[in-house]
């Protein structure tokens, strides 16, 4: 295997759970470095979300690495399949999505995902321009091409089968639809989640049967939240949005362990594999791991807003860890009926905390400031026509004026 195909598979490798078939992908390579024609490199997206996180983005840093590496990349917007809804992962099917739904979605991924591909080299598509002309004889087509049998070999169909769960006729079509895209788009390599595989593979048979050369299929991990066990999801608020404020972003990847660092990094960093080598032999050799998670959180930060705000991030990082009050805080105007208000109904309605239990908990547990002063008083009553800075935990700060 020559120099450049071996530096490119370990670029396309890192991080990844599986590579089906690496000597497949190997000879696409080699034909392609003889040619001068890029591969063709698929990841399909169904616009369901919106709001992306750093657990979104893992797939998407791997088709930049392709792209760096000179391949063509095709984004997939599935607005055709997404209207049908994939149960992939799901106990339930998931709810099919309205026309404008798909659209506004496909919007905001376009203007979040160009934060990190090139979009002069990136090629969006949307299965509906071929989905669409299939039409019912197309479809029925295509439905002999698996036998019910083989469908329920996938994990998710499975179980809600023999736990005599409903599953639509129509969800069976999924696979097949997501398979029927890379025959359309000729992908050579088609990249998805881990819980993707049996789709992914689809696409492979499909090939198969449509006499093409077959994609190669490549897995990324989910990536885990900052708790370090369950994967990253904003419903277990565990999760770092590529749309949070710059400040919030380097306050969450500092707080994460040095282990989970290196996970991360692995996954989310653009530096070189022979760069993060070097990180390692540097904390083996007693530098604090701090100052590389202190890096990697300005390069995120960067990546999602810009350099000044990376630096501006750690200057506020910084205050806070000293225990000061960042430079810019907003300003929260509370208005109360009665001369004075307890301070955990004060930090609720001031939208520091969910709850007034939530409050005193972390009253309790000495997460509290006001004016820089830990609160232990439960009980305190502020005035009307007060004016403080409060602060909850590390990373919630507010000036309240009480009117």
């Amino acid at each position: 295997m020559n120099k450049d195909i071996n530096q490119s598979l370990a670029i396309i490798k890192r991080g990844c759970e599986e590579l089906l078939l690496e000597a497949e992908l190997v000879e696409k390579l080699s034909l392609s470095i003889k040619s001068g024609v890029p591969l063709r490199i698929k990841a399909g997206f169904d616009p369901t979300a919106p709001d992306l996180h750093l657990g979104h983005t893992v797939l998407i840093n791997k088709l930049r690495h392709f792209q760096d590496l000179g391949h063509h990349i095709l984004f997939l917007i599935g607005d055709f399949t997404g209207m049908i809804g994939d149960p992939t992962g799901k106990s339930a099917t998931r709810p099919p999505l309205t026309k404008a739904q798909v659209f506004d979605n496909a919007q905001s991924y376009a203007s979040q995902v160009f934060k990190i591909l090139d979009k002069t080299k990136t090629e969006i598509v949307f299965n509906s321009s071929w989905l669409t002309d299939l039409g019912a004889a197309g479809m029925l087509k295509l439905a002999s091409s698996l036998t019910v049998a083989r469908m329920l070999e996938r994990d998710d169909f499975s179980k809600r089968f023999k736990g005599n769960k409903p599953i639509a006729i129509h969800e069976f079509m999924y696979p097949l639809l997501q398979g029927y895209d890379s025959v359309a788009l000729k992908a050579d390599v088609e990249l998805g989640g881990t819980d993707q595989k049996f789709n992914l593979l689809m696409g492979r048979e499909l090939q198969k049967q449509a006499g093409m050369a077959q994609q190669c299929v490549l897995t990324m991990p989910l990536l885990e939240g900052l708790d370090g066990v369950n994967k990253m999801s904003k419903s277990l608020n565990n999760y770092i949005g590529i749309n949070e404020a710059p400040e919030i972003i380097f306050a969450k990847i500092m707080s994460i362990s040095d282990d989970l660092m290196w996970r991360y990094i692995e996954l989310l960093s653009f530096e070189s594999l022979e760069t993060v080598e070097g990180w390692k032999a540097q904390v083996n050799a007693g530098e604090n791991a701090r100052n590389i998670k202190v890096h990697f959180a300005q390069e995120i930060v960067t990546r999602f807003h810009c350099q000044a705000d990376a630096e501006k991030a750690l200057q506020d990082f910084q205050t806070r860890a000293k225990g000061g009050i960042p430079d810019e805080v907003p300003e929260i105007s509370v208005k109360i009926e009665t001369a004075s208000i307890g301070i955990a109904q004060l930090l609720k309605m001031a939208g520091l905390v969910e709850s007034t239990s939530e409050a005193n908990r972390t009253i309790d547990q000495g997460g509290v400031k006001l004016d820089s002063e830990k609160v232990s008083d439960k009980n305190l009553q502020l005035n009307k026509g007060t004016t403080m800075v409060a602060q909850v935990g590390k990373r919630k700060f507010a000036k309240i004026v009480l009117e």
